[in-house]
């Protein structure tokens, strides 16, 4: 199976890469970037029809590449990931977040609260509603861990996991917590013991559900 990786920041690739080598290691990767993506969205404050343009074109190069299945891993581009989710069908293409969220409210409860993790602040105004969409009884709380990004832009990678790990201290009455950047994942490990809670991350969550769909083998499990 060929899996397509579209990426608007460089951090998230090594942290796929590598759920894919735990969950799913015979799948073919392709990963695609284009890092000024993020950069624009930061820039302009909102999303705009020509970034929604601009992941149609990656989507179709992705397929028309052989892609068996599309994931995005960029949190904050939600309505530009479903445009080509409609385009493409019935390919498999992942929103980044949607896998996550099923096991998320799964774990806390239609009427639990869910705490979000971000390191990108767009994406704290633009995933919410990805929640309430699947449970509407669901408490999302947000919380921008402000200091992290900064430090892995600076290499500065264990500053980057202190920074988010001790952001989410204030999601320790949240029935699970969940990192809403797939750059986030590396730090789940002290976020879950600042916490106390159960955390999930994007990349793994994702991994199993694109196995899932595309491996018969895991379907019938």
């Amino acid at each position: 199976m060929r899996i397509a990786l579209i990426h608007a920041l460089s951090h998230s690739v090594p942290a796929i890469v590598a759920a894919f080598q735990r969950e799913w290691p015979q799948a073919t990767l392709a990963n695609l970037l284009d890092d000024s993506l993020s950069a624009d969205l930061a820039r302009d404050g909102a999303l705009t029809p020509a970034m929604s343009e601009r992941f149609r074109m990656l989507s179709r190069y992705a397929k028309n590449c052989g892609a068996d299945g599309i994931l995005f891993t960029c949190s904050a581009f939600g309505p530009c990931i479903e445009a080509c989710v409609r385009d493409l069908a019935p390919l498999p293409v992942l929103k980044p977040n949607e896998a996550m969220i099923e096991e998320a409210v799964a774990l806390a409860g239609p009427r639990g609260r869910i705490g979000l993790l971000a390191t990108f602040a767009p994406t704290l105004q633009s995933m919410p509603a990805e929640f309430t969409a699947v449970a509407p009884g669901v408490t999302v709380v947000p919380c921008h861990a402000a200091a992290a990004l900064p430090a892995l832009d600076r290499g500065d990678a264990a500053g980057h996991d202190r920074a988010a790990a001790q952001a989410a201290t204030a999601l320790r009455d949240c029935d699970v917590v969940v990192l809403g950047q797939f750059s986030l994942a590396r730090a789940a490990p002290l976020v879950a013991e600042a916490t106390g809670k159960t955390v999930l991350t994007t990349p793994a969550s994702a991994v199993r559900k694109l196995k899932r769909l595309l491996t018969p083998a895991a379907k019938a499990a």
